[in-house]
């Protein structure tokens, strides 16, 4: 018998109510079912609740109700088990959830059927060797910044040991494929196909004029040193996880070698397909 695990943001307008229908439907079918803790006993199943990184080494896939944002935390949870995640989209853009909520039914026989493809998504790996930080990976980017009303800093960047530049800005942003079109495209960064692995090095407001976004490879390290004259500075994690820093740390981004997200995709889905619609729905 299949087990499906469910992690909902119950934030989310008739979050609540979606969750539960969904349960009651896959349990209808035959399948057994367990949640996210918080959603478990909301719910009132708090027997079938488990700890987000735990939830994947009991299921076979894990269904996300939410938006592009709980799909980033869950992917981070989840990805280290190596279970996919099946994207339902109860937000507004959805680039990266695979259902909106209204085929839902409609669709969900064919992945609960193994009719479906799986797209593997890199994740970066952040370090500090000055921060006693936890483990830290991110699908999106990683961004050091200043704060609102705090001057602008000054990014010492290289490249695997390679000094590139020293870019005076508001930040830095060193994201993935996936990241590519999230706060990196906001800042003037590219558009990555997510099949091409490569890391996005992008500058944030920089007071230069030839300070250009970067692309370089996968398997690069990259180093950045922060100079400041104030202590307002911050690393966040798809845009979710955030950290204090303060001049002279250093923080260091690479691949992760061992762990990938695996999204769950029917099997016409086509990125350049949902780049047109996604983009131009929300122009």
């Amino acid at each position: 018998m299949k087990t499906i695990g469910i992690i909902a943001n119950l934030g989310k307008k008739n979050a609540l109510e979606v969750t539960g229908r969904l349960f009651h439907w896959l349990q209808e079918r035959g399948l057994a079912v367990l949640l996210d803790r918080e959603t478990a006993e909301t719910l009132g199943q708090k027997d079938l609740g488990r700890q987000r990184e735990s939830l994947g080494t009991e299921v076979d896939f894990v269904i996300v109700l939410g938006g592009d944002g709980t799909l980033l935390g869950a992917a981070r949870a989840v990805a280290p088990t190596g279970r996919p995640l099946l994207g339902v989209n109860l937000g507004h853009l959805g680039f990266l959830t695979e259902v909106e909520l209204r085929e839902l039914y409609e669709r969900l026989p064919d992945f609960l059927a193994g009719r479906y493809t799986l797209d593997e998504r890199m994740l970066l790996d952040i370090q500090s060797p000055a921060r006693s930080l936890p483990p830290l990976s991110a699908l999106n980017e990683a961004v050091i910044t200043k704060g609102a009303f705090a001057r602008l800093i000054h990014l010492h960047t290289y490249v695997n040991d390679t000094y590139v530049d020293t870019y005076p800005a508001d930040g830095l942003i060193v994201a993935t494929p996936t990241g590519s079109t999230a706060y990196s495209l906001a800042a003037g960064g590219p558009i990555v196909d997510p099949r091409v692995e490569v890391m996005i090095i992008t500058p944030i407001c920089p007071h230069s004029l030839y300070a250009r976004a970067m692309v370089i490879n996968a398997d690069d390290v990259v180093r950045v040193r922060i100079e400041a004259n104030h202590h307002d500075l911050s690393l966040t994690i798809d845009g979710q996880e955030g950290y204090g820093l303060v001049p002279g740390d250093e923080i260091i981004i690479r691949r992760e070698r061992n762990i990938r997200a695996r999204l769950m995709r029917s099997l016409d889905w086509r990125f350049h397909d949902l780049l047109r619609r996604k983009l131009k729905e929300n122009s």
